[in-house]
């Protein structure tokens, strides 16, 4: 069976995420790996012999389908928190990262191990390849002894025993703390509508005006004022039922149907009148309302405000259906490939306004191969870049950093010209998942045998025990202050935590647990800054320990 293994590699590759799969649905006290349990198969299989491994360009396409697609859905959001805590969420991580330097500093005085074993524990405890690759670069140059294979086996030893746990303590960390702190996803997510991550709550409810203050008033300048976020569908005044626009006017008894948060919605109840048992939305005689799939290439990647639909298309939108969440749309809703829009428009006008969006969904299971395939081959070329690092040393992004900044800013950008980046939704998913299970298939395969070898060797029990200290101080260390001091949504707390360790692996986890992109969004946020900064750190290490 080894043998037909090794020379299948395709075979081992789906025979290693199919058995993953299934321990990844096992629960243990209501929690499971999910799809990180493909990792720890593959560590499995590939300890039990040295040639049972996947070919490196295996987990190097998964990596890049999965950076890509990752950065593309949380484009928007990431430039979003960036104005909000950017900075504070950056300086954040990068104080872990040097408090864990410190940590590794101090583990390679009581082990008394050489400086690039120690660089490889700290690489390892961090899960961070790119760093590790850096240290044997400087190794390369004999500026810290002869270069025998010997000293470039180092690194390696101290990354393949500490790389497992720094994987696992995470995934440990974060299942720990949120069950002790009872963390509700669903309800953070909602109290971040301007990250356009989704929410499925929104009702809709007609009120009668009845306050005389309102009567004459402007609904466009009530929203602005009172800051109410709800979307308002129809009116009815003397009789007449319109679609509510930004220039309608309210007066009294007349009814308007609002959609929205329940708590938001009888908050404008109690600013225009009352709630009433009529239901406006059902009043289907003169406006109607269809729910249509969005896959016109003219209406992609722009906003709802450049649309102008009640001008141009006599028509509103008071839902966007995203995946399986309800979003709330405004001005500034970009409009993506495989949203579900639900439209209310005059009754004769449904069929012109099914065209008018696409409403194909044989269109957007297509996948537009050329925007994918630009969009990673630029990823690909920027992460190729080298850049210069203080001391004359140089990093690159690599093949992960490279095609996770490219795409965040095509994901911002949703269309230059003619061409659509943004995927849908569920072909985002399909190669996002696709991706994820061949790199932790190829890493897990690759890594088991000397993971398992080393360890064995003298002296790896104590760098396994210091690696593991050093990646639990790391990840309790930024939830805890993360969450519970600087008071970040625990959703992007986690993806922060995977942003710091630059894991996929942990990312997939947490976005399981989240349920929602808060946690993509966390990781995106900071995950050049990690890059960097342990980059840096494990090269200071060489000079550092004695």
């Amino acid at each position: 069976m080894l043998e037909l293994l090794i020379d299948n590699p395709l075979l081992l590759l789906f025979v290693v995420s199919a058995i993953g799969y299934v321990i990844g649905r096992i629960k243990i006290g209501g929690i499971s790996l999910g799809v990180a349990a493909v990792l720890f198969v593959g560590l499995a299989f590939g300890a039990l012999d040295p040639e049972l491994r996947l070919p490196e360009i295996v987990y190097l396409l998964g990596l890049v389908l999965f950076v890509y697609t990752v950065g593309l859905s949380s484009g928007p959001g990431f430039f979003a928190s960036l104005q909000r805590k950017g900075l504070r969420d950056n300086l954040l991580v990068l104080g872990i990262i040097l408090f864990a330097t410190s940590l590794t500093l101090l583990a390679a005085w009581v082990l008394g191990v050489s400086a690039p074993i120690a660089a490889g524990m700290f690489a390892g405890s961090l899960t961070n390849t790119p760093a590790l690759a850096g240290v044997i670069e400087q190794l390369k140059t004999g500026a810290f002894g002869p270069v025998t294979e010997t000293l470039l086996a180092e690194p390696v030893v101290g990354y393949s025993v500490t790389y497992p746990m720094g994987v696992l303590g995470m995934i440990l960390a974060i299942y720990l703390l949120q069950r002790f702190w009872k963390i509700n996803y669903a309800d953070e997510a909602r109290t971040m509508p301007g990250l356009n991550i989704g929410t499925e709550h929104l009702v809709s409810r007609t009120i009668r005006v009845t306050r005389p203050e309102i009567d004459g008033r402007n609904i466009g300048e009530l929203l602005r004022n009172q800051r109410w976020n709800v979307v308002f569908g129809r009116i009815q005044h003397d009789g007449l039922v319109n679609i509510v626009t930004s220039d309608a006017y309210l007066h009294l008894n007349d009814l308007v149907s609002v959609v929205g948060q329940i708590e938001e919605v009888e908050r404008v109840a109690t600013g225009l009148g009352e709630l009433t048992p009529e239901q406006l939305e059902l009043d289907r005689h003169t406006l109607d309302f269809r729910r249509v799939f969005v896959s016109n290439p003219a209406v992609l990647g722009k906003r709802l405000r450049d649309l102008d639909l009640p001008r141009t298309q006599g028509a509103i939108i008071t839902r966007v259906r995203r995946g399986d969440s309800d979003i709330l749309p405004h001005g500034d809703t970009i409009l993506e490939p495989g949203d579900r829009v639900r439209v209310v428009t005059r009754r004769e006008n449904l069929e012109a306004i099914s065209k008018y969006f696409g409403d194909s969904y044989r269109h957007l299971s297509e996948i537009d191969v050329v925007s994918l395939g630009l969009g990673l081959a630029l990823g690909l070329l920027v992460g190729m870049i080298p850049l210069p690092l203080p001391g004359g040393m140089r990093f690159s992004l690599g093949f992960a950093g490279g095609p996770l900044i490219v795409a965040l800013i095509l994901g911002w950008l949703e269309r230059t010209g003619p061409i659509v980046w943004s995927l849908p939704y569920s072909a985002n998913l399909t190669l996002r998942q696709l991706g994820l299970t061949f790199f932790l298939a190829g890493v897990g395969t690759r890594s088991g045998y000397s993971f398992v070898s080393t360890f064995s060797q003298g002296g790896g029990l104590g760098i396994f025990i210091a690696g593991a200290l050093i990646t639990a101080v790391a990840a309790f260390g930024l939830l805890i202050i993360g969450h519970k001091m600087l008071k970040i949504p625990m959703g992007i707390c986690i993806g922060m935590l995977a942003g710091l360790q630059t894991q996929p692996a942990v990312l997939a986890f947490a976005n399981e647990q989240a349920g929602n992109d808060l946690p993509n969004i966390g990781y995106a946020t900071v995950y050049p800054m990690a890059t960097i900064g342990k980059i840096i750190c494990a090269q200071m290490l060489l000079v550092l320990v004695q």
